[in-house]
């Protein structure tokens, strides 16, 4: 019996062993089908030809894709109004409990603004209860380029970290056409 098209592509390129025929193993099948859609190579939104000079932003959306953050500490992030110095001002809050100021790294690598935190296990402390871990965390937000960093305060146990995102200068300039014989 002949083997027939795969019923979901229908393109008659993978083909799917009959179950009834002696000797074919079904599994080893599935297997070689799932080896070979992991060797395929992934399209990307900015692989179009009219798109030049974005390979950056596909590298820094993989390293935010690739950075799973397990959601703590939780934060915000809102915009503030406008200040006439400083255009549109963002501020990042997190919400920090418990951390003191020399437990907090909040610092700039890569274009990313990256907040670590460090606490370290009280040895003399004898809980009959522990509701409230000392735990490290990272958090990384990924920065455009020309965000300027205004600077970060602790106050009742959230960290904000003011962000300023300057306006763009609208520019325009013309190319001028050579003759060429």
């Amino acid at each position: 019996m002949a083997p027939r098209p795969d019923a979901t592509t229908g393109s008659g390129l993978l083909e799917r062993p009959d179950a009834s025929q002696p000797g074919v193993r079904v599994g080893s099948q599935q297997a070689a089908l799932k080896k070979g859609f992991m060797n395929m190579t992934r399209m990307s939104a900015f692989s179009s030809p009219l798109l030049l000079g974005f390979e950056d932003i596909e590298r820094v959306l993989d390293r935010v894709s690739k950075g799973a953050n397990d959601g703590y500490p939780p934060y915000n992030i809102e915009r503030l109004p406008k200040d006439g110095q400083h255009g549109e001002i963002i501020r990042i809050t997190l919400a920090v409990a418990g951390f003191t100021r020399d437990q907090l790294d909040v610092s700039v690598e890569e274009s990313q603004l990256v907040i670590r935190g460090r606490q370290e296990d009280d040895k003399t402390r004898q809980f009959l209860h522990r509701g409230i871990a000392a735990r490290q965390f990272q958090r990384a937000f990924v920065l455009a380029e020309g965000i300027e960093i205004l600077g970060a305060d602790l106050k009742d146990g959230l960290l904000s970290i003011d962000l300023a995102r300057p306006e763009p200068e609208r520019i325009v300039r013309r190319i001028e056409i050579d003759a060429r014989d």
